[in-house]
């Protein structure tokens, strides 16, 4: 009984994260879900039982929603039965919702929302807090914010003296705003020295990402200058790492 309850809380929560992923970037509230191609309505049954299908243009919703509620079920029972790190069941959970929304909507519209750092800064100061006490965690929050701010504003100068070097138009940049939010939220959660640990994984993994990903445009052909890569994914697993598996790596 105790494991079907877990199933049904990773589906729920696999619902919650493909809600708030849809309909935040398109209406900035809560509300009646939306479609992610035309945009109109959902009726609640139609949007979270099957079939999964817009009753107006009769497209169906993204493979992604059936990967992330087969993901959070399994994210639920390994929470559950494996206990990692010292959160414990609910907050771990509800942290790896807050995580699945940035990334989901970071990885499709690109946009890392400010009202989901709010929410996500309140959450991970209470774990951090938990984990680390106040004055760690508060230390953390700003050196994560400060830093990524100065790589936010080093990395659009560069940009811009590459662009006018080569005559170029700049129409993205490498770390956005939200970027900078969110690393304030990782270093909350991860607190101080963490936060040093953390931007340096995040570093590391999004150096070694976006060197494959740019080496598979340049093979194809279709590589371009001034290629924008979400950053906030290599954020959050660096502090799904450093949260849940810090034990692990650092016996």
């Amino acid at each position: 009984m105790d494991m079907i309850i877990v199933v049904i809380l990773g589906w729920l929560g696999g619902m919650l994260v493909n809600y708030l992923s849809d309909i935040l970037p398109s209406t900035r509230q809560l509300g009646f879900p939306v479609c992610v191609h035309c945009y109109e309505k959902q009726p609640f049954l139609n949007y979270f039982l099957w079939p999964k299908r817009c009753v107006e243009c009769q497209l169906p919703r993204p493979w992604r929603v059936w990967l992330v509620e087969i993901t959070y079920i399994g994210i639920s029972i390994w929470l559950w039965q494996s206990s990692p790190g010292s959160l414990g069941y609910g907050p771990g959970f509800l942290l790896f919702i807050y995580f699945g929304v940035v990334v989901v909507i970071d990885l499709e519209p690109r946009l890392i929302l400010h009202p989901v750092s709010i929410i996500g800064g309140v959450l991970s100061l209470g774990i951090g807090w938990k984990l680390h006490g106040l004055p760690v965690t508060l230390i953390g929050g700003v050196l994560g914010f400060t830093i990524m701010l100065a790589l936010y504003y080093l990395g659009d100068v560069f940009a811009r003296w590459l662009a006018r070097r080569r005559g170029e138009i700049l129409n993205e940049v490498a770390l956005g705003f939200g970027d900078v939010n969110l690393s304030g939220v990782i270093g909350l959660l991860l607190g101080w020295p963490g936060i040093i640990l953390g931007l340096i994984l995040t570093i590391l993994l999004g150096g070694l990402v976006s060197l494959i990903y740019i080496f598979i445009l340049f093979i194809t052909r279709r590589y371009r200058t001034f290629v924008a890569i979400p950053y906030g994914p290599f954020l959050v697993i660096s502090g799904v790492i450093l949260v849940f598996f810090k034990d692990f790596l650092f016996k």
